[in-house]
């Protein structure tokens, strides 16, 4: 087996199981919401948006400081992604190679395969910042949305229910897109140690799945303060 092979079988195996981890995470999310950081967060974000508008004028001031913040925090992602993207843009079209370090590399070592490899890292931080970008475009609607004084237009509870249910679904678009930016970052670090050759990118997947799992899953068991079964049936609704 020649070295460059064991990028064919171990680069695979990594990405299969960052992949494999996030579906079973998805899947766990839809099924178990209350098991999961993701789906207590979005429960308890849909009482938080119906507890703000109840008196916008009141509450508007907190809810409008507080999407500020998520505001600021994907901007300052999506920037940090479009900065990495020039620079491995940079790194790929300087065709600048140390045979020395080449030759530490227990893979493949050819021009075409650290042209690949860069891409790859091109493409986790470009679709970061495009996650990120939508992730501020929710938060800016939903800090418009959530200050409309919905019971003033409307005397109807139903229509002002459904209303507040538009809002929290906006909001959790942009968690929801916020979260799969910062996964996007994650993904790079194992294709960032893929220039360093297949193996040290294939233990990274493994340690980075083994954090993920400790961070995404709660051991705090029980039901979510004033949330029935309906309420967690919808938690990632839309």
């Amino acid at each position: 087996m020649e070295k460059r092979d064991i990028d064919y079988v171990l680069v695979p195996a990594g990405l299969l199981v960052m992949v494999g981890y996030h579906l079973w995470l998805l899947y766990r999310i839809k099924t178990q919401p209350n098991s999961t950081v993701i789906g207590i967060n979005c429960i308890n974000r849909r009482i938080w948006v119906a507890a703000m508008m109840e008196d916008s004028s009141k509450n508007g001031v907190l809810a409008v400081q507080t999407l500020r913040n998520n505001i600021m925090a994907s901007t300052l992602l999506a920037s940090t992604a479009i900065m990495l993207s020039s620079l491995i843009a940079v790194l790929m079209t300087s065709g600048n190679k140390d045979r020395t370090a080449s030759a530490l590399v227990f893979g493949d070592t050819s021009p075409m395969g650290y042209s690949i490899k860069y891409f790859a890292i091109l493409v986790c931080f470009l679709v970061a910042f495009l996650f990120n970008v939508q992730s501020v475009r929710y938060y800016n609607h939903a800090s418009i949305l959530i200050n409309v004084p919905f019971k003033k237009i409307s005397p109807h509870l139903k229509h002002h229910h459904l209303t507040t249910e538009y809002v929290a679904n906006t909001m959790n678009r942009g968690s929801y897109f916020w979260s799969m930016g910062l996964r996007a970052f994650y993904f790079s670090f194992p294709l960032f140690l893929w220039i360093f050759g297949p193996i040290p990118m294939f233990f990274c997947c493994f340690i980075l799945v083994t954090m993920l799992y400790f961070l995404d899953v709660t051991f705090q068991f029980g039901w979510v303060a004033g949330v029935d079964d309906e309420e967690q049936s919808i938690v990632i609704e839309g």
